[in-house]
């Protein structure tokens, strides 16, 4: 038999802790699932200095807090793979790789995630000089010299955006040309501090035994190899959501991101989206923790609503 919640949020990230929290603090049942540790991404950020509240906090502490936060009124948190979500009205049924369970409603909040290089290096010096996020970490390499890796609009809005703290950019990239719309192109161009290195390979992240030192790359013209020496290296060749649990169930745009209202409410009545996994510019603790506090509080409405029903139909 399924164990029976109010409410299950799929994902233990900063946006569904606090869903969790509105809605455990609203009296409702709350299971949160995740197929890793509390915290999502934070516990792979060093530091955290642009949290609200903080001058800087690490990355772990800062998910151990929200943590204590989201289960103060009775949320429960579960290890769970979550396999498939099944629409059956007023109820949901959540299917992990072990168990079985069933929610009035349903958070998702599972996220997206960098495509990698898959180049030696990369996962090694990971927090320690190799980068996904501009805003997250840029303000940590002033004056200093990086590379960005990609030649779309995330890539080059994302060198732009570092170099107001860094000494120069180099954006590699493996075509001759940038996708980047034309637009941002122009200011790219524009700016003496980018520079570009075309039709280029990487092939490795060198660094020492503490940081990042340098992009190992070849040249696909010429073969010949070079090293670009760098404090730190921003990769941007694609980010995928996370949501091939839910594919059955129409909520999903052509590009596999999960489009909400203003109230994080998918398509599907009783199911709602929130934080990366949502069709959005910006992802950062500070918007995911927004969206779970509507989505916490909009679950809430949601089964109010269904027992309004209920007495309606019994009177």
């Amino acid at each position: 038999m399924a164990k029976k919640y109010d409410v299950i949020v799929i994902g233990a990230g900063p946006g569904g802790m606090t869903a969790a929290l509105y809605a455990s603090r609203a009296n409702l049942s709350v299971l949160m699932l995740d197929r890793g540790v509390y915290g999502g991404q934070m516990n792979n950020t060093a530091e955290v200095e642009n949290y609200p509240g903080y001058k800087s906090i690490l990355g772990p502490d800062l998910g151990q807090k929200m943590y204590d936060g989201a289960t103060q009124f009775g949320a429960e948190y579960a290890y769970g793979n979550v396999i498939s979500v099944q629409n059956h009205g007023a109820t949901k049924l959540v299917k992990t790789d072990e168990d079985e369970f069933e929610a009035k409603a349903i958070v998702i909040a599972t996220g997206a995630e960098h495509k990698k290089l898959g180049v030696p290096g990369e996962e090694a010096y990971s927090g320690r000089g190799v980068s996904y996020c501009a805003v997250c970490d840029g303000a940590f390499f002033k004056d200093r010299e990086l590379a960005v890796i990609g030649g779309g609009d995330s890539a080059i809005e994302e060198g732009l955006y570092l170099t107001q703290m860094a000494k120069k950019v180099t954006v590699i990239h493996r075509r001759d040309q940038l996708r980047a719309q034309q637009i941002i192109q122009k200011r790219a161009f524009a700016n003496d501090k980018m520079h570009f290195v075309w039709n280029a390979q990487v092939q490795e992240i060198q660094g020492d035994d503490m940081k990042v030192t340098g992009v190992k790359y070849r040249d696909k013209e010429t073969g010949e190899e070079h090293v670009l020496p760098v404090a730190g290296v921003f990769i941007y060749v694609g980010i995928m959501p996370m949501t091939e649990p839910f594919q059955d169930l129409g909520i999903l745009d052509d590009h596999g991101w999960i489009p909400t209202d203003d109230h994080m409410r998918t398509k599907v009545p009783g199911i709602f989206a929130i934080g990366d996994v949502r069709a959005k510019d910006l992802r950062q603790i500070t918007t995911a923790v927004g969206e779970g506090g509507t989505a916490g509080q909009g679950v809430f409405n949601y089964i109010q609503s269904l027992n309004d029903t209920n007495i309606e139909v019994k009177a």
